[in-house]
């Protein structure tokens, strides 16, 4: 239940700016009738793309490949091999690791060898099965352990140092160590991958793509296809879903949508079956995390010592970036006086792991939680406790890569406000209570913080462009880089353009995200697409709109003080006329009534060589409470009660913003208790299907579930109307679940840390509570 006195203020010269405005396409969403890529009516003639892969082969040597029962299948038009590409067979975001088609060896389960363009869909996957492949195999590296011992990696150790953690962690009074498992995360969006290309005039082609960054298809397409970049044009209206998984992985499938069409001279279609898509895409990166802290008898930490052990796959893909987020992320809201962050970026024959809702940031913090929660066990003090003795302060405000903490005050007064809210104390009580009362059940309790930060920490994408044309009628044409995937960026530019122009949110058309009209744009990711694209439309809004006035100016002779645009109408000292009046004049005095407006971040200077500089614009801030229940006897767990307390500076749409957090926490408690990917011995992913891999479903969802927004004083950096971003920080809201479940299990033998991996499924809990009751057991045969 959201608590609407936290809902920010709106100034009374808004009319669309911070109210909760209905997502742009909320109607047609419970209509059914938004229209996705594979709603689009399809050309006569429309051919479909079945990717065709190794079923048999895990890893090695490619020796044979038989395709004539394939091409002589019913409905096969062509089959294509990496043979057909006429440019570069590489589909990658920047290391040039990926082939599109595999040529001399199969690198994971899954790749993909050929492509079969049949009359249908059914065809085609019907004759994909016919191939005959074979390999001379090879042991597949499948864990981190495996990549270690091979000493393999996708890219360069890396590491941030501060101060001497040696010297640090000899003087602590009390060291604590410990290996900690993170496990991935599939993205599951509701949309697969999917493309539709259609050939167009001297070899260029128009892609339909779901992605959440069209340029980088644009530039991919081109270069497998061999052509330059404007021969090819990316279009996005909306995605059903993409948490990261469309920001580089989309690459591929318009890629092989392209190919088919250039092949055929027809438009062709490619849709993922949701197997196909779960083995053949990558995932949140998993970890092995070697740890170690040094801490005073008070708790207060000393020194810190990580080792982060990524899990990368096959190719590079995006895992410079995930993983240094990981590294940036590893402080969680703590000071680290002294301090190494180590990161190895480990090859591993799976599929490439890639961008995932919070791009390495979860893994970081969820390893100072669980530190935070050893120290506390182990001194027998409550970890809310430890966990403000460390917060970041006005003294103590330096992150282990060198960026001031501005606004710990922030931290403290929200954490303040939740511990109040939430009842915390009290609620201690009671659960202890309830603790000494029942052998079986047991609840845990934890209240934990979220210090996120914004930005690209690759400082070129930090830019945005948008288009607006300003017509005759007073009606506008909106159009700019962001990519609508569910999470409202297409309403929230819309309502900053609106209130720009003083119109109603209906004269203002969303168009679809295309690289013809906005070119060079980053992705739609870290968080920012409002930061970026709003900005980039209002400065194009604005710069329309002082035309006008310069207009009226001259036209009224009178000052800019006396113009107001409102409520559809410009108000000229004692005059008014409608918008589209003073457009159509505007228009017939040859006033330019259009802009390419473009926004750049400032302040961020980040030096990867050096690790210095300020990676990011700002920190987004907040707190959950989660109270959870045990069975030691089965491993079950439910979720009782949720508190989640979020910053968002000054909302531009609370109800979005809400639903961001709502939606940001559940997909981040799946990622903690439920949600499993599971390899065997030789690499073949076994749950690639919702039949063998669960997210959180309806009774997952706490039934005492309270969100609520922090009354901000509104962001200090000069973001759009002061708001802060919301996509990402959520999920790390839902470390509170995995904390307190480590609380309850804690709670069978205080004092001592459990062995709890996420995610914490019922068998993680039971193997904790073995853990924990065998150390027990020990410990009286000891004393006896």
């Amino acid at each position: 239940m959201t608590d609407q006195s936290a809902l920010p203020e709106t100034p009374a010269n808004m009319r669309h700016v911070h109210k909760p405005l209905n997502h742009d396409s909320a109607v047609k969403h419970v209509q059914g009738t938004a229209t996705y890529i594979d709603d689009m009516p399809e050309p006569i003639g429309t051919l479909h793309v079945v990717p065709g892969w190794a079923r048999q082969v895990v890893r090695g040597k490619l020796t044979s490949i038989d395709l004539d029962a394939v091409r002589k299948a019913p409905g096969v038009v062509k089959v294509l091999t990496a043979d057909d590409i006429p440019g570069v067979n590489d589909c990658s975001a920047a290391m040039g690791d990926d082939p599109v088609l595999a040529t001399d060896e199969i690198l994971f389960y899954g790749q993909v060898v050929f492509a079969v363009i049949a009359s249908s869909r059914e065809a085609g996957r019907k004759a994909a099965l016919l191939a005959r492949i074979e390999a001379q195999p090879t042991t597949p590296i499948i864990t981190a352990e495996d990549a270690v011992a091979a000493d393999i990696t996708v890219l360069p150790d890396y590491q941030f140092r501060r101060g001497s953690p040696e010297t640090g962690m000899t003087a602590a009074e009390n060291v604590l160590s410990g290996v900690f498992q993170i496990g991935g995360q599939e993205h599951f969006y509701l949309e697969g991958q999917v493309a539709v290309a259609s050939p167009q005039e001297d070899g260029g082609v128009m892609v339909y793509t779901s992605t959440q960054h069209p340029t980088e298809v644009q530039h991919t397409v081109a270069k497998v296809l061999g052509v330059p970049d404007a021969l090819v044009v990316a279009e996005v209206r909306r995605m059903g879903g993409g948490f990261g998984g469309k920001e580089s992985q989309a690459n591929q499938w318009a890629s092989l949508a392209a190919l088919a069409a250039a092949a055929t001279g027809e438009t062709c279609k490619l849709r993922l079956d949701r197997d196909d898509d779960m083995i053949m895409t990558g995932k949140r990166h998993d970890f092995r995390v070697e740890w170690q802290i040094g801490h005073d008898s008070e708790g207060r930490i000393r020194a810190v010592d990580l080792n982060f052990l990524a899990r990368c796959g096959y190719s590079a893909d995006l895992s410079l970036g995930v993983n240094d987020r990981t590294m940036f992320h590893a402080d969680s809201s703590y000071f680290y006086p002294d301090a190494v962050i180590r990161s190895r970026r480990l090859k591993t024959d799976t599929c490439s792991n890639t961008a995932f809702r919070g791009f390495g940031g979860p893994q970081g913090m969820l390893t100072a939680e669980r530190m935070i929660d050893a120290i506390a066990i182990t001194v027998g003090k409550d970890p809310l406790e430890i966990r403000q003795l460390n917060f970041y302060d006005a003294e103590h405000n330096l992150t282990p890569y060198g960026m001031p903490v501005e606004e710990h005050e922030v931290m403290y007064d929200l954490f303040g406000q939740l511990v109040e809210s939430s009842d915390y104390w009290a609620r201690r009580d009671e659960v202890r209570d309830f603790n000494s009362h029942n052998a079986v059940l047991k609840k845990g309790l934890a209240l934990t913080p979220v210090k996120f930060g914004i930005s690209f920490t690759l400082k070129h994408l930090n830019q945005a462009g948008a288009l607006v044309h300003l017509y005759t009628d007073g009606s506008v044409h909106l159009n700019h880089g962001g990519t609508e995937m569910g999470q409202g960026l297409y309403q929230k530019v819309a309502q900053v353009v609106a209130d720009e122009f003083g119109m109603s949110i209906d004269k203002v058309r969303i168009t679809a995200t295309n690289t013809s009209k906005v070119p060079n744009t980053g992705p739609t990711a870290a968080s920012s697409g409002t930061d970026l694209n709003a900005m980039a439309a209002r400065n194009a809004a604005r710069a329309i709109k002082d035309r006008l006035i310069d207009f009226l100016c001259k036209t009224h002779h009178c000052g800019e003080e006396a113009i107001a645009f409102q409520d559809n109408k410009v108000f000229v000292g004692e005059q008014q006329f409608s918008l589209a009046q003073v457009a159509k004049q505007a228009h017939l005095a040859r006033i330019h009534l259009s802009d390419a407006g473009f926004y750049a971040t400032p302040n961020i200077t980040w030096d990867r060589d050096s690790a210095s500089g300020r990676p990011f614009f700002y920190f987004a801030y907040g707190a959950a409470c989660a109270e959870v229940t045990i069975d030691t006897m089965t491993g079950e767990m439910t979720v009782d009660r949720v508190d989640l307390l979020h910053d968002v500076g000054h909302s531009l749409n609370p109800a979005i913003d809400i639903g961001q957090i709502e939606g940001g926490f559940v997909q981040g408690m799946g990622w903690l208790t439920t949600e499993e990917l599971v390899w065997d011995e030789q690499g073949r992913l076994r749950t690639h299907a919702p039949s063998t891999y669960k997210i959180p479903a309806a009774s997952d969802i706490p039934e005492d579930f309270n969100v609520a927004l922090y009354q901000s004083k509104g962001n200090p950096q000069d973001t759009i109307y002061r708001s802060k971003a919301v996509g990402e920080p959520p999920v790390m809201l839902a470390n509170a679940v995995f904390c307190a479940i480590t609380d309850a299990v804690a709670s069978l033998n205080p004092g001592f840390v459990p062995d709890l991996d996420a995610p914490a499924t019922p068998e993680a809990i039971m193997k904790a509570v073995r853990s924990v009751r065998q150390a027990q057991a020990g410990s009286r045969g000891a004393a006896e």
